[in-house]
């Protein structure tokens, strides 16, 4: 079982590893409701509790899928936590009026889309708001105003972003205070580690998620990549050291959470087997040596 964790000062509490379900519906194993509703209740029974969503995944149909699942079993959202994201407009056939690929940060958009959020999702709140990109268009004082209505209505209990960079993050935190920011974050994409993201994070008490934490599934299947070959053989000779077996993925998630930040890694799969594997990376200890012996591997030089 994992120990819920706090994201951050005053903030809400999730489980440390998150079920991303952007794969569940039709952009991925299209399960049933019924086989959804297993995967809900055997994840909670792991000590897995957040689930991840946003209103676009699978052509703004997923959200709906899970509600149909979630209904099955009302008395399971008490026992959950509920992320989704919007600020995405995306064409798709659930949304005809929209003609090409946008960022909409506007307070109308924003309720809209938590209402619908809500219609779908089978619930009367949402545990976690997050707007999915930035947007050169927002004004931080109208986002500000939108969950200051939201979170009073008590529609949505917390607020924070995704895919922010720590100046943009920082300016709609001067207007509302946010609980966190979802980047792409792994031994692959290690942009966040360098361009401030986590150091904000750190400053602010603030603990990141991070999606695709394990690179998208590339280094388990690319045979051509030199990163993911040097990675592959480094991870290999570290597993080896251990007295007993932890897998690469359980070896690839222990270090993305070993950074103090205190990162919540994003595990988008539909196989239990999978989300198991994850939470026991949470008792994987890495020494130092080990650590940097990894990113070495990533960036295929030695630190300066």
């Amino acid at each position: 079982m994992l120990n819920p964790t706090q994201l951050s000062p005053n903030g809400p509490t999730f489980s440390r590893i998150i079920f991303g379900v952007m794969k569940w519906g039709v952009w991925g194993h299209r399960l049933r409701p019924q086989q959804m509703l297993r995967l809900m209740e055997e994840s909670i029974e792991y000590g897995v509790t957040t689930f991840d969503h946003a209103d676009i995944y699978g052509g703004y149909t997923t959200e709906a899928e899970f509600g149909a699942a979630l209904k099955l079993d009302p008395s399971l959202r008490q026992k959950m936590q509920l992320i989704t994201k919007c600020g995405i407009k995306m064409p798709a056939p659930a949304r005809p009026q929209y003609q090409i690929k946008s960022y909409d940060t506007s307070a109308s958009h924003i309720r809209a889309s938590v209402e619908q959020s809500l219609k779908n999702l089978h619930t009367d709140y949402i545990d976690l708001l997050l707007l999915h990109r930035p947007s050169p268009l927002m004004d931080p004082v109208e986002v500000a105003g939108a969950f200051q209505e939201l979170r009073e209505e008590g529609k949505v209990k917390y607020f924070g972003v995704s895919n922010f960079t720590p100046t943009q993050f920082e300016l709609l935190n001067s207007f509302f205070p946010l609980a966190t920011n979802q980047v792409e974050a792994s031994l692959q994409h290690l942009a966040p580690f360098l361009d401030g993201t986590f150091d904000q994070c750190l400053s602010k008490g603030i603990k990141p998620m991070a999606w695709s934490p394990l690179g998208g599934g590339n280094v388990f299947k690319d045979k051509t990549n030199s990163q993911v070959q040097r990675i592959r053989a480094t991870a290999g000779r570290i597993m080896r050291r251990r007295a007993e077996p932890i897998g690469l993925d359980r070896l690839l998630l222990a270090w993305l959470m070993h950074h103090p930040a205190g990162i919540f890694p994003v595990i988008g799969t539909a196989r239990i087997e999978r989300l198991r594997a994850a939470a026991d990376a949470t008792k994987i200890h890495l020494s130092r040596e080990e650590w940097y012996e990894l990113w070495q591997a990533s960036t295929g030089k030695e630190v300066p």
